[in-house]
C-alpha cells in the first residue's frame, strides 16, 4: 500500500518548520511538544517533519519498552556511537550509557544530571540540532528531569517531544510536570493531535483508492470503524485493501468495538471487564449485542470477523450451514 498523505497535519509540520527556523536564526532552545492518545500519529508527524532536515544533526531517543531505567533516552542516544572523546568521567559515563559492568561508584542524581546534560552539549556541538524524545510518558524520572533541564540551556536544539497523556504515564505526575516547564519555556510550541475527521479519512481513501472511495457515506462508515484513528485506519487499510471500499454492515458502538478488539486479543469476560473498568455483566451484553450486529456464531467467529474485516455479506455461507446464526441475524 502506498504511503499515508499526512492530512490533517500540515498544520502541525508548519508549526514545526517556524519553530525550526527560529532556532537557526537565534541559536536558541525551543521545545516542541506533540501530544495524543496512541495512534494519532505523533511519530508519523515527527517523521515528515524529519525527512526534510537531511542534513541537520539528530539526536533521537526513546523509553525501553517493558522496564524504563534510568536516563533511557541518553542511553539510547549514545547507543552505537563511539563516545571516547567526551570530556566526563569514564565511570559516570557507563552509568549514562547503562553499561552491563557498571563501576561501583556512584554519582548523587544532581551530579549525574550536570554530567548528562554536558554529555548532550558534547554531541550537539556548535551546529543547530534536533533532539527528539519519542515516548515523553514512557520515560524514566532521571529522563524527564533532563529534558526538562535541557530546555532551559543555550543548546541551539529544537527539543522535538512526543507525549501520550499524563494518565498513560509511567510516573502521571512527574510527566504532567515535564509537560508544563517544557510548555512554559520561551517559544515553546504545544500541538495535540486528535482523531481524523471523517472528512479527512474520506481524502485519505481517495489518495489510496482514487475516485472510487469518493462517497462521504463510505468515509463516514470507516471513520466509525477507526474513529479516525490515524493508526487504525492504516492497519484497516492494510489488512482490508479494496475490500474496504464496500460498506460495512456491523454499525458497532465504540464501546462494542472496543469489546471485539479485547476478544481477538484473546480476552475473557472477565479479562475484558477488568480492563475496561465495567462489570462482567455489561461486557456479557456487548458480547451479545456485537454477536447479532456481525452476525458472528460466536466469539471465535467475531474475532476473525475483526481481524480480516469480513462483512455480514461474507458470513452468508456460514449461516447456510448455521440456521441459529441465520436467525441471530434475521431479528437484528
Amino acid at each position: 500500500m502506498m504511503a499515508m498523505p499526512m492530512v490533517g497535519r500540515a498544520p502541525a509540520v508548519e508549526e514545526l518548520r517556524r519553530a525550526w527556523s527560529r532556532v537557526r536564526a537565534h541559536r536558541e532552545p525551543i521545545a516542541a511538544v506533540v501530544t495524543g492518545a496512541a495512534g494519532t500519529g505523533k511519530s508519523a508527524l515527527v517523521a515528515a517533519f524529519l525527512r526534510e532536515q537531511e542534513k541537520t544533526s539528530v539526536l533521537a531517543g526513546t523509553a525501553r519498552v517493558h522496564s524504563p531505567a534510568p536516563y533511557d533516552w541518553l542511553a539510547a542516544v549514545l547507543a552505537g556511537r563511539d563516545t571516547r572523546g567526551l570530556d566526563v568521567p569514564p565511570d559516570a559515563l557507563s552509568w549514562l550509557k547503562q553499561d552491563p559492568d557498571v563501576p561501583r561508584e556512584r554519582y548523587t542524581p544532581d551530579a549525574l544530571l550536570r554530567i548528562a546534560v554536558s554529555v548532550v552539549r558534547h554531541l550537539v556541538g556548535r551546529a543547530e540540532a534536533v533532539l527528539v524524545v519519542e515516548d515523553l510518558h514512557a520515560l524514566d524520572p532521571a529522563s524527564l528531569n533532563l529534558i526538562a533541564e535541557l530546555a532551559t540551556t543555550d543548546l541551539p536544539a529544537l527539543l522535538l517531544v512526543t507525549s501520550q497523556p499524563p494518565g498513560a504515564a509511567v510516573s502521571p505526575q512527574l510527566t504532567e510536570r515535564t509537560l508544563a516547564r517544557l510548555g512554559g519555556t520561551p517559544g515553546a510550541v504545544r500541538r495535540h493531535l486528535s482523531g481524523l475527521l471523517p472528512a479527512e479519512v474520506g481524502q485519505i481513501l481517495q489518495h489510496v483508492y482514487g475516485s472510487e472511495a469518493s462517497s462521504p457515506e463510505l468515509a463516514e462508515a470507516i471513520w466509525r470503524r477507526t474513529e479516525g484513528n490515524p493508526y487504525r485506519l492504516t492497519e484497516l487499510l492494510a489488512v482490508e485493501g479494496a475490500d474496504v471500499l464496500r460498506t460495512p454492515a456491523a454499525d458497532l458502538t465504540a464501546r462494542e468495538r472496543e469489546v471485539l478488539g479485547l476478544i481477538a486479543e484473546g480476552m475473557a469476560n472477565k479479562q475484558i471487564a477488568s480492563a475496561l473498568g465495567i462489570s462482567v455483566r455489561t461486557v456479557t451484553v456487548h458480547v451479545s449485542n456485537l454477536l447479532r450486529k456481525t452476525g458472528a456464531a460466536s466469539r471465535t467467529e467475531a474475532a476473525l470477523w475483526a481481524l480480516s474485516g469480513r462483512r455480514s455479506g461474507d458470513h452468508q455461507a456460514g449461516w447456510r450451514d448455521n440456521p441459529r446464526a441465520a436467525r441471530s441475524q434475521s431479528s437484528a
